[in-house]
């Protein structure tokens, strides 16, 4: 049974697409973006082909993704995770803030930083 709650629903989007392109499946964001996507996080491009180009060989693509936390409210969900990129660079911490509209994801930003040594966060990032 599909919820009729629009935060619910797009909740169990985003994380249906984040467990999907997390094991790999990069395509499902083509099924997920809406054809008006805009990107607000600078360097990042916008439009859906633009992004979807730019995301598949960014290091997110091929990173471990350890989702800490998802939060809902009407069109918009944030996600925060641990990002362990495959090349051995630091690990990341990041907050994706997506808007949704007519089902798909219409809009994206994002907040990353480097997750510090434990002694600099003694009750940690997550």
């Amino acid at each position: 049974m599909t919820s009729t709650d629009p935060a619910t629903r797009n909740k169990d989007l985003a994380l249906h697409t984040f467990a999907e392109f997390a094991a790999g499946n990069t395509e499902v964001l083509r099924t997920a973006l809406h054809d008006d996507f805009v990107e607000h996080s600078p360097g990042n491009p916008s439009g859906k082909d633009a992004f979807l180009d730019f995301i598949t060989r960014a290091q997110v693509a091929t990173a471990r993704l350890e989702l800490a936390r998802v939060i809902a409210e009407d069109d918009y969900v944030v996600m925060h995770y641990r990002l362990v990129p495959s090349d051995g660079e630091p690990e990341l911490a990041v907050v994706d803030i997506w808007r949704f509209a007519d089902g798909k994801i219409v809009e994206h930003w994002d907040v990353v930083q480097h997750v510090p040594v434990p002694a600099e966060v003694p009750h940690g990032m997550f």
